[in-house]
């Protein structure tokens, strides 16, 4: 079992790096071009969040009239629902780094086959915000 798992995931892993290549959003200008919204507005990214929203609304529906998944023994649905200072500061400081690079995680990671400068820079610059993280939340525990 956990090759087909292992599997499974390298497979869902290059249809989300293809469906990001195809639709254009390894490109850093056309995510800038989507946040510019009083210039050279792009909606294109408007039309891949839709896309995304749908399946994932689709297939959280589907999970859930599961008994279990089909490589797993249970579903890890999210416990916590608390709106905390924590998130908040966590999606501001995701927020401003989109914006100013062009980059979320997914599509940074995807573009990484390309080589290219900025792009190995960004993935390194995320580790170690995500490394420096924590370590600061098990120095700073919060409740």
């Amino acid at each position: 079992m956990p090759a087909l798992r292992l599997a499974a995931a390298v497979l869902s892993g290059l249809l989300f790096g293809g469906g990001l290549a195809l639709s254009g959003m390894l490109d850093p200008a056309r995510v800038r071009g989507f946040l510019d919204v009083t210039g050279a507005w792009d909606p294109t990214l408007a039309f891949v969040l839709a896309g995304a929203v749908t399946a994932s609304g689709l297939g959280t529906a589907l999970a859930r009239r599961l008994h279990r998944p089909v490589l797993a023994e249970r579903f890890d649905w999210p416990t916590r629902t608390r709106i905390d200072p924590p998130l908040i500061l966590g999606a501001v400081l995701f927020g401003i780094g989109w914006g100013l690079s062009g980059f979320c995680p997914g599509p940074a990671v995807a573009a990484l086959s390309g080589g290219a400068l900025p792009v190995v820079v960004f993935v390194a610059a995320m580790l170690a915000g995500m490394a420096a993280h924590g370590v600061l939340r098990r120095a700073l525990p919060v409740r």
